[in-house]
């Protein structure tokens, strides 16, 4: 028996009609947020935490989105279908990743795809930002905010989402498999405290604390 056995190839081709493909003459309006920072966040901020320089005033630099599929190491069109949901939920196409690591209890090879990612910045990032508060949020069930206790020590705030259906992009009729995903939020700002109140500038919805 051969020490590395290699892995199966698999091409994950993008489904259904590609955005260059669309031919419009119409102007693409600029995010709402992106103007909402530069007009609201910034002067806020910058009279909060006494800065003197705007380029001192944290910013949103991205937000990366994952899903893994343990499961398909042994079906690998649940990773085919977790990309397109992640496409239209990101409007960008995305990635696949691969194991980096042999795990024989799992019958997981080295270089198998088994998760999927998307980076966002500039524009489609303040779009997702602007879904993801006012229109995702109260879908979630038993919503009542979200932690403050997530960030990283550097300013950076990630969270987890259990059901990718609550997306309205997603056809639930279509959906085969519920899937989780895992939100980074990337942001300028050195400390938690900044970046927490980056976030509630922009109506993060943020549990409410019992004084």
């Amino acid at each position: 028996m051969a020490k590395n056995q290699q892995t199966k190839k698999i091409n994950f081709q993008p489904q259904g009609q590609r955005l260059e493909e669309v031919k419009n003459e119409l102007e693409v309006p600029k995010p709402r947020l992106a103007n909402f920072y530069k007009e609201s966040v910034v002067p806020n901020l910058q009279k909060k935490f006494e800065y003197k320089s705007v380029m001192q005033v944290p910013k949103l630099q991205k937000i990366c989105i994952n899903i893994g599929i343990g499961d398909a190491v042994q079906d690998p069109k649940l990773l085919q279908a977790a990309v397109n949901e992640l496409e239209l939920i990101a409007g960008q196409r995305p990635i696949v990743k691969s194991a980096k690591k042999a795990i024989s209890n799992f019958k997981l090879r080295e270089g198998m795809p088994i998760a999927t990612s998307v980076t966002l910045r500039r524009e489609r990032m303040y779009e997702f930002l602007d879904r993801f508060i006012n229109i995702v949020s109260p879908r979630i069930r038993d919503f009542r905010g979200f932690s403050d206790k997530s960030f990283d020590g550097r300013g950076n705030y990630s969270i987890g989402i259990k059901e990718q259906i609550v997306f309205p992009e997603i056809d639930v009729d279509k959906v085969n498999r519920i899937s989780g995903l895992d939100i980074t939020f990337v942001m300028s700002s050195p400390t938690d405290e900044e970046g927490h109140a980056l976030l509630e500038q922009f109506g993060f919805p943020f549990r409410k604390r019992n004084n």
